[in-house]
């Protein structure tokens, strides 16, 4: 019997045009609440951005935000963990020392934090996924430790970046969800562990979970649940470490999964 579901957000639970079906999430909200289900989206998104997406829907979600560094519940944080200050501005340095090209995006308790000089482009770009953002002219004015630090690269060079961070790989965990984005979190957190944090909260197995994904960080998602899913257009690892394939993010496969599993669950 399912009794969490759990799906990432972008080219997963969204369509490319960064919005969802509202009609059919009607029904299947019904449905869940019904079958006493849980909701949970996990996601690079802030967590503030994701209470926008649903607006009043978001009551009573169990959000897995910042790349799945915090955990939200109804306007609280139950869950989170940090990179000490310390170890992000030495990451950071390195970063600005790679390329003056991307976009840095350091995420703190406060908000996320973009140099000044972030072109408009770029900005509203960052804006799609984080609600509170402020403007910087150097990352050494943040003095917080940081819920993750994320880079944002036009020239779809993450895969050749995240290598070149190799010295934190043993105190951070660094993945490129894909070309252009890559997420850099507090060692041993990501959205497996956060999910794994959850079931233990809600008193829920991997066998009474669903999950969805599409990208590299979805791939420890995938473990955390029985009834795992990639959508159709996910890379084909996520594909290989899933037990079942869907229709696609364009498709709504997401929630028309939900809708076929739960109308079968007595």
């Amino acid at each position: 019997m399912i009794k969490l579901v759990l799906t990432d957000m972008d080219g997963t639970f969204l369509n490319n045009s960064g919005d969802y079906n509202r009609e059919l999430y009607k029904e299947v909200k019904q449905l869940m609440e019904e079958k006493n289900v849980y909701f949970a989206p996990v996601t690079g998104k802030q967590c503030e951005r994701v209470e926008e997406l649903f607006g009043e829907d978001a009551r009573d979600l169990w959000i897995l935000g910042d790349s799945a560094t915090r955990i939200k519940h109804n306007g609280e944080f139950v869950y989170e963990s940090l990179l000490s200050n310390e170890l992000g501005q030495k990451i950071i340095q390195l970063l600005e020392e790679l390329s003056p090209d991307h976009t840095i995006i350091a995420c703190t308790q406060s908000g996320a934090v973009i140099k000044d000089s972030t072109s408009q482009e770029e900005a509203a770009i960052v804006r799609r996924s984080y609600a509170q953002v402020r403007q910087a002219a150097d990352f050494s004015e943040i003095k917080e430790d940081f819920i993750k630090i994320t880079i944002h690269d036009s020239l779809n060079r993450c895969i050749e970046t995240r290598e070149k961070l190799s010295p934190f790989f043993d105190s951070a965990y660094i993945v490129a969800s894909e070309a252009a984005w890559i997420d850099i979190t507090n060692a041993n957190v990501h959205k497996g562990t956060t999910v794994q944090h959850l079931q233990e909260l809600l008193n829920v197995t991997p066998a009474e979970t669903m999950v969805f994904g599409d990208t590299y960080n979805d791939i420890e998602l995938m473990a955390c649940a029985e009834y795992s899913f990639a959508v159709r257009n996910a890379v084909q690892e996520v594909k290989d470490a899933a037990n079942y394939i869907t229709r696609s993010n364009e498709e709504d496969g997401v929630l028309r999964t939900i809708k076929h599993f739960l109308s079968l669950q007595g």
